[in-house]
């Protein structure tokens, strides 16, 4: 009798590779001659990314700069959440936060997908912030991952422990 394979669908986000990010679009935009004496700069607080400048136009600048280091650190913008710029004093300011994990409500969407689309013989289990797929029939699970990766899903999903 074959045994059950499986694998879990997750949103994860190497944190490092975000600090890593904030940290190459901070030196870059200290660097930069369009960002000098507008009092632009990108940091932590906490669990969120505060970006400041003068101007609406500058912040909004910042956080291109921030996109594009995430970009090729290959962090899917898809978990970014970004609020519109604000003005705090003389300063504009955005605050960004990175979601990760898969919400209840994605999780279902994503198992009704497999449940409709998907091979037959494929169960998807919700087990908190991740899914768990699985069947008897490896091909089953990697028709699955093709189904998966073809839709355009607005967060972002890695698969792992595939077993």
């Amino acid at each position: 009798m074959a045994s059950e394979s499986s694998f879990d669908i997750v949103n994860k986000v190497d944190r490092q590779e975000v600090d890593n990010a904030v940290n190459q679009a901070a030196k870059e935009i200290s660097q930069r001659f369009d960002f000098k004496n507008v009092d632009a700069g990108i940091k932590w607080s906490g669990e969120a990314i505060d970006m400041q400048a003068n101007t609406e136009e500058r912040v909004s600048a910042v956080l291109d700069v921030f996109k594009d280091k995430l970009v090729k650190r290959q962090i899917s913008l898809k978990g970014l959440e970004a609020d519109e710029p604000k003005l705090s004093g003389k300063i504009y300011k955005i605050n960004a936060t990175i979601d990760a994990g898969i919400t209840q409500e994605n999780a279902k969407k994503l198992s009704k997908l497999i449940r409709d689309e998907g091979p037959k013989g494929v169960k998807a289990q919700i087990q908190g912030e991740e899914l768990r797929v699985s069947s008897k029939s490896r091909d089953d699970l990697q028709a699955v991952q093709a189904l998966i990766k073809g839709q355009d899903l607005d967060f972002a999903v890695q698969f792992v422990n595939y077993r």
